[in-house]
């Protein structure tokens, strides 16, 4: 491992622990390109000594992407630690962001391994063994991530956050249209009212959830890393990101893929 690369990984490591940021990482550590901010990302699992449990991808869609200054998707690690039961109450000390994020997810039975030639969409979903509701609570090390610059942002794990992943959906999803697969979510104060609610649908993500996930295995084949069978596969959020304060309960309501819930605390 490069050490600059192991150091810029565990400065950021630090400053999710202590729930601190940076304006940028150091001009040494600073990522010169793409690649050198895979670099750091891939130094994360040995810094944080932590297993890697499956995937995330930030901005899938063009608003998204606009919002941080980049031009396509970005895949980032999601570690063991990073994973919270559904219906937890999550900490929103020192994150900066204070959004939930309602994604469509999916669990992979077989592993899709780095090779020459791309993956086909029905090759990616013979792989898939479900599908999941989802919650991310993504956060960001840096002060300002929206001009934080693609290289940097990968190198933070493409502002992976914590997730809460819900129980399978009925295998009837294989045959749903998953573009049109809409999402209810409702926000839920500390009071119990109702602060507010949100739609979106599955074609937020790359235009399908599946797409989006193809596009997650031929991104990481690319890289010669490869999707492993039992890896989680969060494939971004469905809608406007959810703007939440301690206290906020979120329920997202999939209709017939399930509902899932988690609170939000100081």
């Amino acid at each position: 491992m490069h050490r600059d690369a192991q150091d810029a990984a565990h400065l950021l490591w630090t400053c999710r622990l202590a729930g601190t940021v940076i304006e940028a990482l150091p001009a040494e550590l600073r990522p010169r390109d793409t690649l050198s901010g895979h670099a750091i990302q891939a130094a994360l699992p040995a810094v944080a000594e932590r297993p890697v449990v499956g995937w995330k991808i930030a901005a899938t869609s063009a608003a998204g992407q606009a919002h941080i200054q980049v031009d396509g998707p970005l895949p980032g690690r999601i570690l063991d630690s990073f994973v919270w039961p559904i219906g937890a109450t999550l900490s929103l000390a020192g994150n900066r962001m204070r959004v939930v994020e309602p994604e469509f997810a999916f669990r992979m039975g077989a592993a899709l391994p780095p090779r020459a030639a791309p993956y086909a969409a029905d090759e990616v979903l013979a792989a898939v063994a479900s599908l999941h509701p989802a919650f991310e609570v993504p956060d960001s090390r840096y002060a300002d991530f929206a001009r934080a610059g693609k290289a940097q942002l990968l190198a933070d794990d493409a502002c992976c956050g914590r997730f809460a992943f819900g129980p399978a959906a009925p295998v009837a999803w294989r045959a749903a249209d998953l573009a049109a697969h809409r999402v209810h979510a409702t926000v839920f104060g500390a009071a119990g009212g109702v602060r507010f609610t949100r739609e979106g649908e599955g074609r937020a993500l790359l235009g399908n959830p599946l797409t989006a996930l193809t596009w997650l295995a031929n991104e990481l084949s690319s890289l010669d890393i490869g999707l492993q069978a039992g890896d989680w596969a969060s494939c971004g959020t469905c809608m406007v990101p959810l703007e939440v304060v301690p206290g906020d309960r979120v329920v997202a309501d999939y209709g017939t893929f399930g509902r899932i819930e988690i609170g939000l605390a100081h």
